[in-house]
């Protein structure tokens, strides 16, 4: 199982209990941004193409905190830019940990080994370490040499340290399905706990426009990856991800964009509809909820921006929580796809 007993049921808890009080726009998940600074310059990445003084700034642990309790999702992830270049992650993670929050801090891996010393194990804890292939497909998409070995090294370390270790891996468009199963087959025999996967999304800013999926683009492509899900060997492979989001992924099922499910804050606020658009900051979770305008948004929408988005940040909610509507979906997420 790729997340402990422990997050399943304080998850479905929760879910639970905004079901009880009618509630329709919750989080599940925070994407907490704590800078957009980064050591790579990925090609299919629009963060770091802020101006410079916007990359030197930090959300302090304090700004951080009051956001965590604001929102009040169980689940918080820690994006960025690499978080690990924030001068006080430690104490942030630390913090967060303390509250009982589950967190994901996402790294590219380049700096996580030597890192290592700032934290302590805990159930509450998980490295997102990102990997979009295999050496000459990962190195390629991150535009270095050399981070493949560095992130596969990093993993070792970790998992050695008694760390949980997840990967996160964005699909561009050209890569072969094959690929991706021998990367799953190593991750595995590695030991990872966890693996999420989802296609990339077409930042307007990213310097490679090129390898972003069209929407049945995604769905034949995922089909492919995920075909072996039901033999001996997809059977090795853990996905940290709902099984009713990887049937979304290939067309399988159907489901509306719910973006307020992994809000996301920043230096700019709450960040309206969702990570990927830019359409403005709200400065409050309230007037986050209350004051945007949802039904111009998500694929249902007409929405050209959203016309080709299968992204997690808005599909993988509305698939948790599908997965908690009865006791059939129930069993289906605890044994998964195979």
């Amino acid at each position: 199982m790729a997340i402990s007993l422990r997050q399943a049921v304080r998850v479905g808890v929760y879910i639970f209990k905004q079901k009880l009080t009618s509630n329709k726009r919750y989080p599940l998940v925070l994407m907490l941004e704590p800078l957009f600074r980064c050591n790579l310059a990925c090609v299919g990445c629009g963060k770091i193409q802020y101006p410079g003084e916007i990359l030197k700034k930090n959300l302090s642990p304090e700004q951080a905190f009051k956001a965590v309790e604001e929102c009040g999702a169980p689940m918080v992830t820690i994006p960025g830019g690499e978080p690990l270049l924030h001068p006080e992650i430690d104490t942030l993670v630390k913090g967060l940990i303390d509250r009982k929050k589950f967190v994901y801090l996402c790294t590219n891996g380049i700096l996580l080994e030597k890192s290592l010393s700032k934290f302590t194990p805990s159930p509450y804890l998980t490295f997102n370490v990102h990997l979009d292939g295999l050496r000459e497909t990962h190195d390629k998409a991150v535009d270095r040499a050399g981070t493949f070995d560095k992130a596969i090294a990093a993993i070792k370390a970790a998992k050695a340290a008694g760390f949980r270790v997840n990967t996160n891996t964005t699909v561009f468009d050209g890569e072969s399905p094959e690929m991706y199963h021998e990367m799953f087959d190593m991750l595995a025999g590695l030991g990872v706990d966890g693996m999420t996967i989802a296609p990339g999304y077409r930042y307007e800013k990213a310097p490679d426009q090129d390898h972003f999926l069209a929407r049945e683009q995604t769905k034949s492509l995922f089909r492919q990856i995920l075909s072996p899900l039901s033999t001996k060997r997809g059977k090795r492979w853990i996905f940290n991800q709902s099984p009713f989001y990887l049937k979304f992924l290939m067309g399988e099922i159907e489901y509306d964009c719910m973006p307020w499910g992994m809000p996301s804050y920043s230096i700019f606020g709450w960040q309206k509809p969702c990570y990927l658009l830019g359409e403005g900051y709200a400065s409050t979770f309230k007037e986050y909820l209350e004051n945007t305008q949802w039904e111009n948004y998500g694929h249902r929408s007409g929405n050209p921006k959203c016309r080709d988005c299968m992204v997690h940040c808005g599909y993988e909610s509305p698939a948790v929580i599908d997965a908690t509507s009865n006791l059939k979906n129930m069993l289906v997420s605890i044994k998964g796809l195979g």
